[in-house]
């Protein structure tokens, strides 16, 4: 996604917009850092790829090819050979992933990182069986309106669909399973999405699954309608802070030991940066409009 630093429209991007949709990535945004969420979503500003995001996604595409082969065809070897070729895939519709292995012109650390995401390919093996499933959809992309007029948006990786109808959703991480302190955090995601296929199906699903790859571990968890309600709840009071911040253009950052990842410290005040100027009107304390901060 090609921005210009200053916050302005860039040649090939549109003019900035207050946020339409929430999705558990960039509610995840705004809960982790309210600043991170704007530099994303309103002043789009580019980050550069990272192996760890980009084997990610590499994984998840030869798992989703897999299920294209016949039943009995879905084997460990057959899976690791489409590595090579969902690698090409993906350097075509985003070039900007051969900048990981600029530096690398022997190719030693490329093969080594294809090495691990065959890795992670392989466990999936020991996990799950490909054999005995039939998913009902794969990299489904779900859209859902709220009375609020909330829209909730997300892909999910796999969706399973059980002779009696019950629903699984599953979706695959290829890091480490969190600590139990942690387990909470990490099924927002998978709670966001059921709550999302229950406004559209009005159905609860059976069982949400996540399966780490990195650890070999499975992450099962069995909402009810309350769970869903509750997220329901606080995607509610997440959006109103969201419409705030971007109508007031107050914006806080939240230091926590991820900032150690953020490809925006350059321009973020807790490393001494300076925010680009804020590409929206804002309001004023009294409600009337002042204008955007660059005027």
């Amino acid at each position: 996604m090609e921005t210009s630093t200053d916050g302005a429209a860039g040649p090939s991007t549109p003019a900035a917009v207050p946020p339409a949709s929430l999705s558990p990535s960039r509610a995840g945004d705004f809960m982790q850092c309210p600043l991170l969420y704007r530099f994303r979503v309103i002043d789009r500003l580019p980050e550069k790829p990272s192996e760890a995001a980009t084997r990610g996604t590499l994984v998840h595409a030869v798992l989703e090819r897999l299920f294209d082969a016949p039943a009995a065809e879905r084997t460990a070897s057959r899976a690791r050979s489409l590595v090579p070729g969902q690698w090409d895939r993906l350097r075509e519709s985003r070039p900007e992933v051969v900048e990981l292995f600029a530096d690398d012109p022997g190719g030693e650390r490329l093969a080594r990182w294809l090495g691990e995401a065959e890795h992670l390919v392989e466990r999936w093996f020991t996990l799950e069986d490909p054999t005995r499933l039939e998913p009902a959809e794969r990299e489904l992309f779900v859209e859902a309106e709220l009375e609020s007029g909330l829209k909730l948006r997300g892909i999910i990786d796999r969706v399973d669909v059980a002779s009696t109808g019950e629903v699984r959703i599953v979706d695959y991480k290829t890091g480490k399973a969190p600590r139990p302190e942690y387990a909470e955090g990490a099924l927002f995601q998978m709670k966001f999405y059921a709550l999302v296929v229950w406004r559209l199906k009005k159905v609860v699903p059976r069982r949400l699954q996540l399966v780490y790859l990195g650890s070999g571990d499975v992450l099962t968890y069995d909402p009810v309608l309350a769970d869903l309600e509750r997220v329901e709840r606080k995607l509610l009071a997440l959006w109103e802070a969201i419409l705030s911040a971007t109508e007031t253009g107050d914006w806080r950052p939240r230091p926590t030991k991820l900032c150690g990842w953020c490809d925006h410290q350059a321009v973020c005040p807790e490393f001494g940066g300076t925010p680009p100027p804020y590409p929206l009107s804002v309001r004023s304390a009294d409600g009337r409009e002042a204008g955007s901060a660059r005027d």
